[in-house]
């Protein structure tokens, strides 16, 4: 039985946007910084930033493409308040596979940043442990409030079924 179904398929092509609800801030970039034990100053001191060329404190790259603050909802049953795209694959697991950042500039404790997903693509492929597994490729658009592009997340994702020999 084909994982990929007429339905995912509709699927392909789908965007869901994420508008900015307000600027990313001082203290989420903080935050990050030292979740990500990253003690770089250019994250958390004005004046180092500043002299280093930056209009202000600058976020860690990835903060960008990782932050929830686009979301307006309440976290799902895992406790997670990020972008899903619900695909109707049951008796599955999701593996999230891998992501390809770019970054076009740094941004800003004052930048307001919306996130555009778009699914690319799904493929069918041989699984190891017997059966098929599915593929899912999507981009993540970041822009600033003039709408210029600020960040790129190309994520792939593998459904597996669950129970499958191997």
């Amino acid at each position: 039985m084909s994982l990929l179904t007429d339905e995912l398929r509709a699927m392909i092509g789908q965007q869901v946007h994420y508008p900015a609800r307000e600027p990313m801030g001082r203290a989420s970039i903080r935050y990050f910084a030292i979740a990500m034990d990253d003690d770089n100053p250019v994250y958390r001191d004005e004046a180092y930033a500043r002299a280093a060329g930056h209009a202000d404190v600058i976020a860690p790259p990835t903060l960008v493409c990782e932050t929830c603050q686009t979301a307006d909802r309440q976290p799902d049953a895992d406790g997670y308040i990020g972008h899903d795209w619900h695909l109707p694959v049951g008796n599955s697991r999701l593996i999230r596979a891998g992501n390809d950042y770019s970054f076009e500039r740094p941004v800003l404790a004052s930048d307001s940043i919306s996130a555009t997903w778009t699914l690319e693509s799904m493929v069918e492929k041989p699984s190891s442990r017997g059966g098929t597994q599915l593929f899912v490729q999507s981009v993540a658009r970041y822009t600033d409030a003039e709408g210029k592009l600020v960040a790129t997340n190309r994520e792939t994702l593998v459904i597996q079924p669950l129970g499958t020999a191997g």
